[in-house]
């Protein structure tokens, strides 16, 4: 049987943290859905448009065979029955995600009953990173080039140096 799994996010921007989790992912699924929300939620206000987010995604992760970069525009459930995924991954950093994760897990098994929701905690050196730090560090011109992927970084800082 093969095995599809969503690892979904707004991967504003990806992250080296986000790639690790993929990379790694990649050798437990046959195919490995990245889906680029196109919505974030409205607590959190975008650097990239879901055009960009996209792209840089596909970019970032164009070495690993198996996985393909989507973006989707509606609720995450009817986006894996549309993928026709059996699998959603999540990341979790740190305890804190924990309980929103388990909620939203929780949530996807009430709408989805057939998806399970796996979690992926990230490399010890990758633990720390987040897309709001990174855009933050970004913003105030800090050297983010440890965190994200070259063409991520480039792409940061040309949206911050014409201001946000």
């Amino acid at each position: 049987m093969s095995v599809t799994a969503v690892y979904p996010g707004t991967f504003d921007p990806i992250t080296r943290g986000h790639s690790d989790l993929v990379e790694r992912a990649s050798r437990l699924f046959d195919r490995l859905i990245i889906g680029v929300a196109a919505y974030p939620s409205p607590s959190k206000r975008p650097a990239f448009s879901t055009e960009q987010r996209l792209e840089l995604a596909q970019r970032v992760l164009a070495h690993v065979p198996n996985v393909e970069v989507r973006s989707f525009d509606t609720l995450l459930a009817r986006f894996v029955e549309n993928c026709g995924a059996q699998v959603i991954m999540r990341g979790l950093r740190a305890v804190s995600d924990f309980e929103y994760e388990f909620q939203l897990a929780s949530m996807n098994r009430q709408l989805i009953e057939n998806v399970e929701t796996i979690f992926l905690t990230p490399s010890e050196q990758y633990a720390y990173i987040s897309s709001s730090l990174v855009k933050e560090v970004a913003v105030l011109g800090g050297d983010i080039e440890k965190f994200v992927h070259p063409d991520v970084a480039a792409a940061l800082h040309e949206r911050y140096k014409q201001g946000a």
